[in-house]
């Protein structure tokens, strides 16, 4: 899988300064990749910073976009260098996610030096879990009897709420791990919230377990209810 990565990483990035030229500031990976603790299931995150953004440079991206997302990866996030520094306040999150482990794969590294605006940072975290914790909801309302697809839904979701998590630990002045299960690890230690279903699910996420024989509804229980604490942890912090 390493090498697999090297050559992709390293492709993207020579497509990238053909297409753009000197208009290609930084190409930056991120996420699971960047950190190291990606598994088959993870997609590679990549910020492309253009010096602009016009129908010229999205025409340029067309087939690079069209090859990347082939492989089964998201679109690269496009932003231009004015937006990186004007945009830190309504994607704090983002910011803080990059900035905190990234690669770069050509241009120069643009999150360095860049000074992220916190005005909102407390208000979207809460708006984000709450919001996933719903959607969680709305899903398992769907499949609560299939084992199955409630399985599915749990470990798609448990790297959604323990980057949640991490940021729940910032905004409490807790150094935050950027590994998932250091992550689990640290909610258990400072907030009291269990970190074995959250566990559970990222072995069987990594395939280090089978699902065959696992209780998925006592396991959604005990996951739904940690969530809940989450939810109810980041109520608490100071506005």
């Amino acid at each position: 899988m390493a090498k697999e990565l090297e050559k992709r990483c390293a492709e993207l990035a020579e497509r990238s300064a053909k297409a753009f030229g000197s208009g290609l500031v930084s190409l930056i990976l991120y996420g699971s990749g960047a950190r190291g603790d990606r598994d088959e299931s993870s997609d590679l995150n990549v910020l492309c910073v253009l010096e602009q953004l016009t129908p010229k440079e999205l025409g340029q991206a067309e087939p690079i976009f069209k090859w990347w997302r082939g492989l089964d990866n998201p679109a690269p996030l496009l932003l231009s260098a004015e937006e990186v520094k004007t945009s830190t306040d309504c994607f704090a999150m983002e910011f803080h996610d990059i900035q905190e482990v990234h690669r770069l794969l050509a241009g120069r590294d643009v999150l360095a030096d860049l000074v992220i605006d916190d005005a909102f940072y407390r208000g979207r975290v809460e708006f984000e879990v709450r919001s996933k914790q719903l959607r969680l909801r709305q899903k398992a309302a769907g499949v609560l009897s299939d084992a199955g697809l409630l399985t599915k839904l749990m470990t798609e979701s448990v790297s959604t709420f323990l980057t949640l998590g991490r940021h729940v630990l910032r905004l409490a002045g807790i150094e935050a791990p950027t590994q998932k299960r250091a992550i689990a690890e640290a909610m258990e230690k400072f907030f009291r919230i269990e970190a074995g279903p959250f566990y559970t699910l990222l072995d069987l996420r990594e395939g280090k377990s089978k699902a065959r024989g696992l209780d998925a509804a006592s396991l959604f229980a005990r996951y739904l209810q940690q969530i809940e604490f989450l939810v109810a942890t980041v109520d608490r912090l100071e506005r």
